[in-house]
């Protein structure tokens, strides 16, 4: 069951900007902080944001090699696998 997201307003991470910090590096679960009732950013721990940030690359290298194979470019499989390796091995997924 998906866990309910933790929602501050802004008043609040100014406030408490310390514990809603400690919170967010602790739970590694968003915080989703609102401005006038309205959803203004979220904010993630630093592990967090730069995992998505690998798995991003990861899918952009993804859409990229489908680009070459419709282009008719190819790479040897191994050197795929190869890079694939050390791009998960450097997200720690």
């Amino acid at each position: 069951m998906p866990s309910i997201p933790k929602i501050i307003p802004i008043s609040d991470l100014r406030q408490n900007a310390s514990d809603v910090l400690k919170g967010v590096a602790a739970s590694r679960e968003p915080v989703f902080i609102t401005q006038r009732g309205r959803a203004a950013a979220v904010l993630v721990s630093m592990d967090v944001y730069e995992n998505s940030q690998h798995a991003m690359d990861v899918l952009h290298l993804l859409a990229r090699g489908e680009k070459e194979i419709e282009a008719g470019i190819g790479h040897e499989l191994d050197d795929v696998l190869k890079e694939a390796d050390r791009l998960l091995e450097a997200a720690k997924i």
